[in-house]
């Protein structure tokens, strides 16, 4: 009885380790295609992923049989920690604030999702249902913290929640490279400041 309960507690143990170990690769590999991607665009050989990763191919081809199941991946994890985020700063600093650190985290989105670009408008059905995911998934975050911040007397009261997922990739929309990208950053805190100071 003792070696069956010894047995079952090894083999549950190399179970957990397996399941690390795969969640291991599976963020390096998504992180280093996001490297990839950013300096050698969305067509960047598979190999050369694997290569950054410190993974074989066979594995990247394991966890995303298709470059699209990759990008997938990569894009749905980015909304997801945005939208994480939105509770975590609402939890951490009040209101209007926790609706400007979270604007700029949604500029690292929005530039993830520059990068990507050219595959996510190429017309494969793979990635159509990324614009319903991020809907499901970022609006509702963003509303709270926007009804937070108006409830608060902290910022203006008729701007809407789409009116801010338009305005970010527009400030972003020529941000290129990192000088781009800060002066976005920049472009971004002066809108949210924007709506402090307007408010009554």
């Amino acid at each position: 009885m003792a070696g069956g309960a010894s047995r079952q507690g090894a083999e549950n143990r190399t179970s957990r380790a397996v399941r690390a170990d795969a969640q291991r690769n599976m963020d390096a590999l998504l992180q280093a295609a996001a490297t990839v991607f950013a300096a050698s665009g969305v067509n960047a050989p598979m190999r050369q992923i694997a290569a950054e990763a410190g993974v074989g191919v066979g594995t990247l081809y394991r966890h995303f049989p298709q470059r699209s199941d990759l990008i997938v991946t990569i894009m749905r994890r980015e909304i997801d920690v945005c939208a994480e985020a939105a509770r975590v700063l609402s939890s951490e600093h009040a209101p209007a604030e926790a609706l400007a650190r979270w604007m700029q985290r949604y500029v690292d989105l929005v530039s993830t999702k520059r990068g990507l670009a050219a595959a996510l408008h190429s017309g494969d059905p793979a990635y159509e249902p990324l614009p319903v995911y991020f809907e499901k998934r970022l609006k509702p975050e963003l509303r709270v913290l926007l009804d937070n911040a108006v409830a608060s007397g902290e910022i203006r009261a008729d701007i809407e929640v789409d009116d801010l997922v338009i305005a970010v990739p527009s400030l972003c929309m020529s941000a290129q490279g990192e000088e781009g990208l800060a002066r976005a950053r920049r472009m971004v805190a002066l809108l949210t400041d924007g709506l402090r100071r307007s408010a009554p």
